[in-house]
């Protein structure tokens, strides 16, 4: 597992982090990747709550709003964050969660 560190722009709302050989957004590529495992907050790594809404679709909870409620709440790890965790050790880049 590897540390990707967030890299803030002048515009507050624009984090990226190095992905496969290029810099891609926390909020538009790691909060839906398979690859991310957590995001590293102070000293803890709170793991990512897209997963946890996933596994909860699957036992029977609904789906919308537990997807949404995840991603906000992705949104303000990422805001108070410093870094995102990453499985992807071959640096194959974005896979999507949501496929089977």
């Amino acid at each position: 597992m590897k540390t990707l560190e967030f890299h803030r722009d002048d515009c507050p709302d624009r984090v990226t982090v190095a992905c496969a050989g290029r810099e891609v957004s926390v909020y538009s590529y790691c909060g839906y990747c398979r690859h991310c495992a957590g995001v590293r907050v102070g000293r803890r790594t709170i793991p990512t709550p897209q997963r946890q809404a996933l596994s909860g679709v699957r036992q029977g909870a609904g789906l919308d709003e537990n997807l949404l409620n995840a991603a906000l709440m992705f949104n303000t790890l990422v805001r108070d964050g410093a870094a995102v965790e990453c499985e992807d050790d071959a640096g194959a880049g974005f896979s999507s969660m949501y496929r089977y």
